[in-house]
């Protein structure tokens, strides 16, 4: 019977199966002032190392083009080495563990030999963002993550196959620890030729943070004070993208409605109204360029988190893909007289997990670590 107060850990074996390593998370936790390691235990055999030692090393894969469009040995992938640190014997223990790994030390040092570890990533390192090519079989770019565990006589040698354990991982943006209470804003206006008056619009958030899955609300005010008429109202979420390696942006709409209550607004008429929208992948698994923290197949993947900065960092000092998203609102008054807009700038993350397993004190559940789901973090499991 599976007890659902439970601790997941995530347990991975050497083919040789002298290394084993269990995972109690599988996500670096960027809370943008700070980044949480990747920790867990590994039981290694000591005769088997014979004065080799362990390491342990993330790769960053950054795929920025097609992989059809390279030719002539022009590649469009990049693999870069950022952490390769010795863990395990010979090595110190962590300043602190908690109190997973404490419990997996406890239970695991009865078999053999368990050492606690941390793997912490460099500062500025990108988020996991994939970005599909849709229908048409084209293969997603983005950026990804491996852990690989391997044991060696220097950091220069490379894995053994044998006796090396692979951990596909990522970095995922979460809601800061002090969220912004501000509420986003935008007020413009317009007037036209040969006519007096203006046209007003003013359109406000509750608030500047939102956790996938959570509606979007958006307050209208629109304020005729021109001569033309108010036709109908577009209100679309719009994705932002940038990748950084070739400077290439572009926009995708994640969610949009278009309605005509409350018009036509004559002049000399208002109009106050709330339009809800949320934004998902079911609605968007169609269409290409879309950022994700995850590939399509994946039925739990989610829209890619917006990329956040720490106070005092300088926003393009950013690597990888840079996401964020906006809500804009279309006033339309005809062909002739055109439309106005109002952009609201807003960020999309996840919520905290810290908190769900802070409160999560059941005993420990191993699970075998298969294929990372990616776009599926352990705080859903």
């Amino acid at each position: 019977m599976v007890n659902a107060n439970a601790v997941k850990v995530f347990k991975k074996a050497a083919p040789n199966g002298k290394v084993t390593a269990y995972l109690s998370n599988r996500d670096f936790v960027d809370h943008v002032d700070h980044c949480l390691p990747v920790d867990g235990v590994l039981v290694v055999d000591k005769d088997f190392l014979k004065g080799k030692q362990v390491f342990a090393r993330v790769a960053v894969t950054y795929r920025y083009g097609r992989e059809d469009d390279e030719m002539m040995g022009m590649s469009f992938c990049k693999e870069f080495i950022i952490v390769n640190d010795p863990i395990g014997p010979g090595t110190k223990d962590v300043d602190q563990i908690n109190d997973v790994q404490e419990k997996l030390v406890k239970k695991l040092g009865e078999k053999g030999e368990a050492y606690p570890f941390k793997v912490k990533l460099p500062e500025n390192s990108p988020a996991s963002v994939t970005l599909e090519g849709g229908d048409d079989g084209g293969a997603s770019l983005g950026v990804s993550y491996d852990l690989i565990i391997y044991t060696g006589e220097g950091v220069e040698e490379n894995p053994n196959k044998g006796n090396s354990i692979a951990f596909a991982i990522r970095k995922v943006q979460y809601a800061p620890n002090d969220p912004s209470k501000r509420k986003p804003q935008a007020m413009v206006s317009k007037g036209f030729t040969l006519s007096k008056g203006e046209l007003k619009l003013e359109v406000t958030l509750a608030k500047d943070i939102y956790l996938h899955g959570d509606n979007v609300v958006a307050s209208v005010n629109i304020n005729n004070g021109s001569k033309k008429t108010v036709k109908n109202i577009k209100v679309n979420i719009n994705q932002h993208i940038e990748v950084t390696m070739t400077n290439n942006q572009f926009i995708r709409t994640v969610a949009s409605i278009e309605s005509k209550e409350g018009c036509p607004i004559t002049p000399g008429r208002n109009l106050e109204k709330d339009y809800t929208l949320v934004p998902s992948l079911s609605n968007n698994k169609k269409k290409t360029g879309i950022a994700l923290d995850g590939c399509l197949k994946d039925h739990d993947a989610n829209l890619a988190s917006s990329t956040m900065h720490a106070k005092g960092k300088d926003a393009n000092d950013a690597l990888g893909i840079i996401v964020a998203y906006s809500l804009q609102v279309k006033v339309s008054c005809g062909a002739i007289a055109g439309e106005l807009k109002a952009d609201v700038p807003f960020k999309m993350v996840h919520p905290d997990p810290s908190v769900a397993r802070k409160n999560n004190e059941g005993a420990l559940q191993v699970a075998d670590f298969k294929t990372l789901r990616r776009g599926k973090s352990i705080a859903d499991d």
